[in-house]
């Protein structure tokens, strides 16, 4: 527990960064959120941001990043690029530099606010071949935040070595499970909760959920 320290969470709003919005409300005396704006195709992602934010009393900033969207070609950023996965090939949703701005802005917030520690909801084992969601890649960039504003950061990664099941988990067991399912905002359709069912995300978070409630739900009602 870091009870006595401030963290900032990059916070979008999606499954993830609100499952990993709980646990630093679990470990850090003070948390504030980030959210970015950076032309993503589906707008009502802040506006799920800013609702979970105000109802859990959260600080949130929300930062324009629109350039980014205009530097890059993704299929989160253009509505007339398709959502595609081809082996051997980066998804059409990695949206390059992303989780590396992302987090070097939010570092200038957080020193701004005093926080030492960041924390994202990146995770190796189902990063769908991002190259930023990478630990290698996280802990690299520590060290280089931490040499460019002389400052000693923290970067929390909750979420790296599990997978969708165990993140579900982690939600349950923060006493959260409910909220993250029915209030968050993963699929790349728009629909918040449980989503359009068909999209990569929507199918990735599904699957995990069920594994969930078979391998650990089950259990409990078993025992």
């Amino acid at each position: 527990m870091l009870k006595n320290e401030t963290a900032v969470v990059v916070f979008s709003g999606g499954q993830d960064s609100t499952t990993c919005l709980f646990w630093a409300m679990k470990q850090f005396k003070e948390v504030e959120a980030v959210t970015f704006d950076y032309g993503q195709r589906h707008r009502l992602e802040i506006e799920c941001a800013k609702s979970i934010a105000n109802d859990l009393g959260i600080k949130l900033t929300v930062l324009d990043m629109s350039l980014l969207g205009q530097l890059t070609q993704n299929a989160l950023t253009r509505s007339d690029i398709p959502i595609v996965h081809e082996e051997g090939s980066l998804p059409s949703t990695f949206v390059e530099g992303r989780n590396h701005l992302f987090l070097s802005f939010a570092a200038v917030l957080a020193k701004g606010v005093g926080a030492r520690h960041l924390v994202t909801g990146v995770c190796e084992t189902d990063f769908s071949g991002y190259p930023d969601c990478r630990d290698a890649f996280v802990k690299s960039l520590n060290v280089t935040l931490n040499l460019a504003m002389d400052y000693d950061f923290v970067i929390h990664t909750p979420l790296m070595w599990i997978d969708k099941a165990e993140t579900w988990k982690l939600a349950d067991d923060l006493g959260a499970f409910d909220f993250v399912r029915e209030r968050t905002l993963t699929c790349y359709n728009g629909i918040i909760g449980d989503g359009c069912g068909e999209c990569p995300a929507c199918n990735l978070r599904r699957a995990g959920m069920e594994t969930f409630l078979q391998k650990y739900r089950n259990k409990e009602v078993q025992s």
